[in-house]
């Protein structure tokens, strides 16, 4: 049986910086169809950002993303009988996706501070590559790199 089509999805830029990449990340900072609040939040801690490091927001957003965007990842792969994590390449959207959950998961874990602040303070250690994000993804490459025995299972 065949599978279903995957439709490409295209995405508007943000309206500050008419990025792409920016425009998204705000969708995924979204809780309840509220896109204004996440604007809010992600330009509040552009502000921040800005002020602390006089540079553009806009390039240390893109190069803490890259940081905390994964290379490899572990798959759960079932081959005769036994469960094996299987070390995978990651696509490049799915990269995006996991460097923006990362950043925003450790953002929101943190506690005591408005949500901009937050989100400033992790995009800053994840351009300097640092922060909980950075973690998450060496512990993902360091699962890939212990399993990498099984790598032959991969299809």
């Amino acid at each position: 049986m065949r599978r279903n089509r995957k439709f490409k999805k295209y995405h508007t830029p943000d309206v500050k910086h008419g990025s792409i990449a920016l425009s998204r990340f705000i969708n995924y900072m979204m809780f309840d169809g509220e896109k204004t609040v996440a604007e809010r939040v992600v330009y509040g801690a552009f502000n921040i950002i800005e002020k602390e490091l006089q540079m553009s927001p806009l390039e240390v957003f893109e190069k803490a993303l890259e940081n905390a965007s994964p290379l490899l990842e572990v798959v759960s792969k079932r081959v005769g009988g036994a469960n094996y994590q299987v070390p995978r390449e990651v696509r490049a959207e799915r990269k995006f996706f996991l460097g923006c959950k990362w950043m925003i998961d450790a953002a929101r874990a943190k506690k005591g501070k408005a949500m901009s602040e937050r989100l400033a303070e992790e995009l800053i250690a994840s351009y300097k590559g640092e922060g909980t994000a950075i973690k998450k993804k060496q512990n993902v490459h360091k699962m890939a790199e212990a399993n990498r025995a099984f790598a032959h299972f991969a299809r």
